[in-house]
């Protein structure tokens, strides 16, 4: 078995990116099968298993057993992201097909299929291509409550026992996040100098400014941020 940097069960604040990409093939090939044979009862079924893994957690999910347990062992570990855009995705995903599940009960058979197929396009489009629209929205709602809930336009920079008079990059970041240590190397490379704070060592800072996905970097002079790299 290939060595996992993160565990699937315990490491619950990040999560290897193509466990996602499995578990929204599922959804989509079902809701997509559910349409072809003309059984909704499938929809309603998806939506109790997302239901239950937002619940109770990945051990109840099982599109993500299938990936954790038979693929990743053979094929290694991919990519480890923030788990809670694909989280608020599942959570989109949920009230669809609770909604499209709801319309057929009520006869409403065109509205019912419009929003399971509505599910499966997204599903489909995300478990191929990479693109997660739930993840995006996620992510700029996220950006948004940083910038405007939390004003990061500034940075103690006395917080990170750095010189206020610095020109620096400060980057919040998480040991098992993948793209976090990609743009940290970059960074580096490009000269930048660079203060990272790990928000698992840190998380009074990464209340106070806002930071509700990994990573956020932003350019700092003299305490002002100047410009936002990542996040």
């Amino acid at each position: 078995m290939n060595e996992r940097t993160a565990d699937p069960y315990k490491d619950l604040k990040v999560i290897d990116a193509r466990a996602p990409r499995v578990n929204q093939a599922t959804i989509g090939l079902l809701a997509v099968l559910a349409f072809v044979i003309d059984w909704w009862p499938l929809l309603a079924i998806l939506a109790i298993q997302l239901f239950v893994t937002l619940r109770f957690g990945r051990r109840f999910c099982l599109a993500c057993l299938v990936y954790f347990e038979l693929i990743q062992p053979r094929f290694g570990e991919g990519p480890i992201e923030d788990s809670r855009p694909p989280r608020f995705a599942n959570m989109i995903g949920l009230a669809v097909l609770g909604a499209a599940s709801v319309a057929h009960l009520v006869g409403l058979e065109v509205l019912g299929w419009s929003l399971g197929l509505l599910v499966a396009a997204l599903a489909l489009l995300a478990a191929t291509t990479g693109f997660c629209v739930g993840c995006t929205i996620y992510r700029i709602g996220a950006r948004l409550r940083g910038i405007y809930g939390h004003r990061l336009d500034q940075v103690d920079l006395a917080d990170l026992g750095v010189e206020e008079a610095s020109d620096v990059v400060v980057l919040f970041t998480h040991p098992l996040c993948t793209e976090c240590h990609e743009l940290e190397s970059r960074l580096v490379a490009e000269g930048r100098q660079l203060v990272t704070v790990d928000v698992t060592e840190r998380p009074d800072l990464a209340r106070k400014y806002g930071i509700a996905v990994v990573p956020t970097a932003v350019a700092v002079g003299a305490g002002v941020v100047t410009a936002r790299i990542a996040g």
